[in-house]
This record gives C-alpha cells, sequence and structure tokens, in this order.
C-alpha cells in the first residue's frame, strides 16, 4: 500500500527508525525504556558513566521524536564489550537490534574487531540474536544476575566466530 493509501485509509505509519549517537537528554526516555525491558534495570548513573567514556560507542535507534532502543559499548584493550542492548516492549522483533549492532560494527571499522557480551541463557530471543550476528558462546559466569542468581552466558564475535570455531576466544570454557 502507498504512503497516500495508509493516509487515506486512516492508517499512520511512523518513520523508519534512524540509528544516531546517544546523548545525555536521552537518558530520560533510555531509563524509561530500561525499566520497562530488565528485571534489574541500570541506573541513571552507569549511563552518565558509559557516556562520559571516550572509547565506547553509544547509539540510541529513533523513530520520529522517540527513542525506542538504544546501545552501550566500551572498549577494553583491544575488546569491544556490549554493555546493553535494548528495544522498547512496543518495538521489538523489528530489526532494530540488529541495525544498531550493524552500525556499531561500521563505526568500529575493524572487520577484525572482537566483540564480546554477556546474556541470560533464559532470554532465547537475545541468544538467536546474537547468534545470528555471529557472537558464539564460550563459557559462563556463574550467578551473574543479582535478582534471580541466573548465570550468564559468555558470548564472543570475532573472526575465528565468524568462520565458526572459538580459535581466538580468550579462555573458551564449558557453556
Amino acid at each position: 500500500m502507498s504512503e497516500r493509501g495508509a493516509a487515506q485509509e486512516g492508517v499512520e505509519r511512523s518513520p523508519a527508525p534512524t540509528i544516531r549517537r546517544l546523548s545525555y537528554p536521552d537518558l530520560p526516555q533510555v531509563t524509561a525504556i530500561e525499566r520497562r525491558v530488565f528485571p534489574t534495570p541500570w541506573s541513571l548513573a552507569m549511563f552518565v558513566l558509559e557516556l562520559s567514556k571516550q572509547s565506547g560507542i553509544c547509539l540510541a535507534a529513533v523513530s520520529g521524536e522517540r527513542l525506542v532502543g538504544y546501545l552501550i559499548c566500551s572498549r577494553y584493550d583491544t575488546v569491544w564489550h556490549v554493555m546493553n542492548v535494548a528495544v522498547d516492549v512496543d518495538q521489538q522483533r523489528r530489526g532494530l537490534a540488529s541495525a544498531m549492532l550493524a552500525e556499531l560494527y561500521r563505526q568500529v571499522g575493524d572487520p577484525r574487531a572482537r566483540f564480546t557480551l554477556e546474556v541470560r541463557p533464559s532470554n532465547h530471543v537475545a541468544v538467536h540474536l546474537y547468534e545470528r550476528e555471529g557472537f558464539r558462546a564460550a563459557g559462563m559466569r556463574r550467578r551473574y544476575y543479582q535478582d534471580n542468581g541466573e548465570d550468564a552466558l559468555v558470548m564472543w564475535r570475532t573472526p575465528a566466530t565468524l568462520a565458526g570455531s572459538l580459535d581466538d576466544v580468550p579462555n573458551p570454557g564449558p557453556v
């Protein structure tokens, strides 16, 4: 259906989300999404700290005037640590997390870059997303999540994981 046809039927179409740099004025919307999406949300201070890091990459997905998702990634020496990826509940499963990850890879600009993250094994949607992105499970952090003591699955995206192995992952452990 054309945009004009949709307008004629009274269907309102939101613009395609754009990915841009996350900034301090975004934080009220970020913390609101954080509380809706995660059982143990980050504090405002945690977001301020991550935004203040010179070496990090913090992204926002915006639809119209509304922030609908964000990604926080910090660099530690030669490894990029994806700290937080969130998409508001009414915008999930529309490719926004993948779009933010693609922008992260573009901004890092190094096809040999190594990325790591922790994810709840019970968060099957996120685990599958990361697997589609080339991340592979390489270990567990026992009792990582404070709300229920759930372990964290440690995942890596490296040149080797993209080729199907863990050869360049430091200290891979049992999953």
